[in-house]
């Protein structure tokens, strides 16, 4: 029911930018829109503590574990645009440790609903702290979002930058910096 719903509403933005649904570039787009939509929104259908808690293992490290450069895509809530960019996730166990693959399924469940950037990473460190009580999480993410370049302000190439630190990374300037240090280093980002 809700494909035929999505479909149906993407012929009715079709027709009302003056399009002809039933021509044949645009006769199957409604239902690709529609499976696009369900996908690039799985995120609201998933759970990020069942993620994290399916592959927690007891650990004696206590030193910085960090997942540098996750790539996501994830869409403005304002104006359902594309974000584009790079998610740098730490933490530092306290105990446990999780599955580095865990780390980018999380930043997916959050980027895979309607996002803005500064929600997006608060919700990523919440959702680590929450599941494996480390000594501190750091996230910082760097985007592009077409809202701002392709309509707008039309500003190409613009970068933000968010951060959200808990724990020792807020607390404790050299945890931070060795953070900061890290992301930074030796990058393969286009950003």
């Amino acid at each position: 029911m809700q494909q035929q719903k999505l479909e149906e509403a993407v012929r009715q933005i079709l027709e009302n930018i003056g399009e002809d649904p039933n021509r044949e570039g645009l006769i199957k787009t409604p239902a690709r829109v529609a499976k696009a939509l369900n996908f690039l929104t799985e995120g609201y259908r998933q759970d990020p503590s069942e993620i994290l808690n399916s592959a927690l293992f007891t650990t004696s490290n206590d030193e910085m574990v960090l997942v540098r450069d996750i790539e996501f895509y994830s869409m403005c809530e304002h104006h359902m645009l594309p974000i584009i960019g790079r998610a740098h996730v730490a933490y530092i166990p306290n105990g446990k440790v999780v599955g580095l693959s865990k780390i980018p399924r999380v930043v997916n469940v959050f980027a895979r609903r309607l996002q803005i950037q500064e929600q997006m990473t608060e919700q990523i460190a919440d959702a680590i702290s929450n599941a494996i009580e480390p000594k501190g999480v750091a996230v910082v993410i760097q985007a592009r979002h077409m809202c701002m370049e392709m309509r707008g302000v039309e500003k190409i190439n613009s970068t933000t930058v968010t951060s959200a630190l808990r724990g020792l990374f807020k607390k404790d300037i050299r945890t931070r910096n060795e953070f900061y240090d890290l992301i930074n280093a030796h990058t393969t980002s286009n950003f």
